[in-house]
């Protein structure tokens, strides 16, 4: 048995997981940070409700930087340099096993979803930025720097990233991104049905293909060019890494497969050398959905 913890931007979720993966009692509380000490213990309560018999250690996954059992920094509550699994123990006395969440995402789709039966293993998520989560000869290339392929240079001298360079590929890649080429698109084009798909909600990563799938040039415009910026770091990813699967996740992930994975797949082969040792990379959608994060951190002991 584990357990696994996923540090959300509004939630803590965590859960007790079998050895094949299966989640069998989850709880789900709102994150409320004031102090790393009272989150330490709001972490160690949280794994007591969900705790089962043979439990030997406690895994979590935050969106950020650790080290070891050391948080190093987070981007969504104010921890640096903090020493969590030290005041974890204080409360609860099991091994901390810490990543990130984009790694503790690779690890739950290699053993129970997309990446299951492969050595070498990566997924791409689409959220607000881009991560990438990196399984090679079946273990996690994690530590300190994780993997932060979302800041691979994708256009030289292009614009500005929130990391504080120029033309990364999270920039153009993320649902952030292509948030801005619909507006942009919108403001160019104030005949598109992007204007209506927009009115209720306002504009989201699916409203560019929830257009599309109407039929609007201009919306089918703009999935045409996020899908080439997609393909562009994927395609230097299976380059560098050659890993049998790469798969996509986060939000932009849900999008119809006609419009996002079959377009992704086609320009991916332009741009890479992916058929390597007589088998070609394959590119697959995600499987685990929100529970990837809460597989993953129980089963990084797996991978470390």
């Amino acid at each position: 048995m584990y357990i696994g913890i996923d540090v959300g931007g509004t939630n803590l979720k965590a859960g007790l997981v079998d050895g094949e993966g299966r989640i069998l009692k989850v709880e789900r509380i709102p994150l409320d940070f004031r102090s790393p000490e009272q989150f330490a213990g709001t972490l160690a309560s949280l794994a007591k409700t969900v705790m089962g018999e043979g439990v030997q250690s406690v895994g979590v996954g935050l969106p950020g930087a650790v080290d070891g059992g050391d948080v190093l920094f987070t981007t969504n509550i104010p921890m640096k340099d903090v020493p969590l699994e030290t005041l974890f123990r204080r409360h609860l006395d099991l091994p901390l096993l810490l990543g990130n969440d984009a790694d503790c995402a690779a690890v739950g789709e290699f053993f129970c979803g997309a990446g299951k039966g492969t050595e070498d293993f990566a997924i791409v998520t689409l959220g607000t930025g881009v991560g990438a989560g990196l399984i090679l000869n079946g273990k996690l290339r994690g530590g300190v720097a994780s993997s932060e392929a979302g800041h691979m240079v994708m256009r030289q001298g292009g614009e500005p990233c929130n990391c504080g360079r120029l033309g990364c590929w999270e920039r153009y890649a993320s649902a952030t991104g292509l948030i801005q080429l619909t507006k942009r698109a919108m403001e160019a084009h104030p005949e598109s049905a992007l204007h209506t798909c927009a009115a209720q909600g306002g504009v989201e990563g699916r409203t560019a293909f929830q257009a599309a799938e109407a039929g609007d040039e201009t919306a089918l415009a703009v999935c045409r060019e996020y899908v080439e910026n997609l393909a562009c770091g994927t395609a230097s990813l299976i380059n560098i890494l050659r890993p049998e699967v790469v798969a996509i996740g986060g939000g932009v992930a849900a999008a119809p497969a006609h419009l996002l994975m079959e377009p992704l797949r086609e320009a991916v082969g332009r741009e890479s050398f992916s058929r390597h040792g007589g088998r070609a990379t394959r590119i697959l959608p995600a499987e685990l959905g929100n529970d990837a994060g809460i597989i993953g951190a129980a089963f990084l002991p797996r991978v470390l």
